[in-house]
């Protein structure tokens, strides 16, 4: 694995699974095992397996580092990991350890699984089916009306919806499935929130859906953190849908994460022009499930026991599009361009009407109108029939 650095383990690591947790004591070998410097899933799963418990495997750790050429090693402290148990205690968070019972079954059968996850929130949320939504940071006004849509559709048919907290779909994703259930997964300790913005998104899923991170407390994410956090989106998950994303993008790379996990994967089409939809639309070519709306993913996947099925009849009549949005939580902050510069970053390929962008700024309409008439004098967005607004 690119953030492991085994101890002369060339082989792929088999999908063993440890016994649970037998006291505190082994809890903490645990903790300080998966804590210990080249010690990444692959190898802790092997020396579980090969020395029986994680107190045995702290133990051989010293020999084997030496005849790897390591010399002086020392494995992770117990004061170190008491330090984090004890901070997770302070944050309300509970230590999941592989092969626990409360342990996700669908993640612990991924080769690389985490060994220990902190969890804050509501547990019994992994226990259910769960849907992995991804997609750009960037999202264009359509592509955010259809991530809220599919998370508020698949939350009401019965799925959970995992997703990794960022900024644009997974956190669109995370709001429109708050009531019926979300998980986020963070790059990060569990106490520290990035992107900062997302700080009140974070507490309410803390407590009306579920947090979830391998990493220590008091850990801020990097760049490598991420791809790590990604297997654990889709390792949790039946199937990743992704909403918008460019053809070189984390979502991209979930994507092939999730096929190797032997998940499936799927995408929502854009319009060809719109740099967000290439790597939905690549995804489609190369033969992801093509998601129009809940119901198609429900027909690949199956219904959910007790949930409603999306593919019944409603009870009340079908929005039109200009209904299919909900009130933005927040006012769009303003980039670079002040108001015109937020249309353009709202409008993709295909054409949006003047209402939709209305609600989906947050802002007076009349500022709105006007920004439109200042875009539309320069040549950057054009209307058409119906008083529908494409970008140029």
């Amino acid at each position: 694995m690119p953030y492991e650095i085994a101890f002369g383990f060339d082989e792929p690591a088999p999908i063993f699974v440890p016994p649970p947790v037998a006291d505190e004591a082994d809890q903490i070998a645990r903790l300080r095992l998966i804590r210990s410097r080249r010690v990444g899933p692959a190898t802790y799963l092997r020396l579980m397996d090969a020395h029986g418990s994680a107190q045995e495997a702290l133990g051989a750790l010293p020999a084997i580092a030496q005849a790897a050429g390591v010399d002086s090693y020392t494995p992770c402290p117990e004061p170190v990991a008491l330090a984090e148990i004890k901070a997770a205690k302070r944050a309300g968070a509970r230590m999941l350890c592989l092969g626990d019972a409360a342990y996700p079954a669908a993640l612990a059968d991924v080769a690389d699984a985490p060994p220990i996850l902190w969890a804050k929130g509501r547990i019994a949320l992994m226990a259910r089916p769960v849907v992995a939504m991804v997609g750009t940071r960037n999202a264009s006004a359509l592509g955010a009306r259809m991530a809220r849509r599919l998370a508020a559709d698949l939350g009401a048919a019965g799925y959970i919806i995992a997703s990794g907290l960022a900024r644009g779909i997974d956190a669109l994703a995370h709001h429109a499935s708050m009531d019926s259930g979300t998980i986020a997964v963070l790059a990060g300790g569990l106490d520290c929130i990035y992107p900062a913005e997302n700080t009140d998104l974070a507490a309410e899923i803390a407590q009306k859906g579920l947090l979830l991170s391998e990493m220590p407390f008091g850990l801020h994410p990097q760049a490598r953190h991420f791809p790590r956090r990604n297997r654990i989106v889709s390792g949790l998950a039946r199937a990743v849908i992704v909403v918008e994303a460019a053809t070189r993008s984390g979502s991209l790379i979930t994507a092939r994460i999730a096929l190797d996990q032997g998940r499936e994967v799927m995408a929502v089409p854009g319009h060809p022009m719109d740099a967000r939809a290439g790597g939905g639309n690549l995804l489609i070519r190369d033969g992801a499930t093509l998601v129009r709306n809940a119901e198609d993913v429900i027909a690949a996947l199956g219904p959910v026991a007790g949930g409603k099925d999306a593919s019944a009849p409603r009870t009340r009549p079908r929005p039109s599009p200009s209904d299919m949005i909900a009130p933005s939580p927040a006012p769009t902050p303003r980039p670079d361009g002040g108001l015109e510069g937020a249309i353009l970053a709202l409008m993709g390929g295909a054409p949006v009407a003047e209402d939709q962008l209305i609600r989906d700024l947050g802002q007076p309409p009349r500022a709105v109108a006007q920004a439109l008439a200042i875009l539309e004098l320069a040549g950057r967005i054009q209307r058409g029939g119906g008083g529908l607004l494409t970008r140029l």
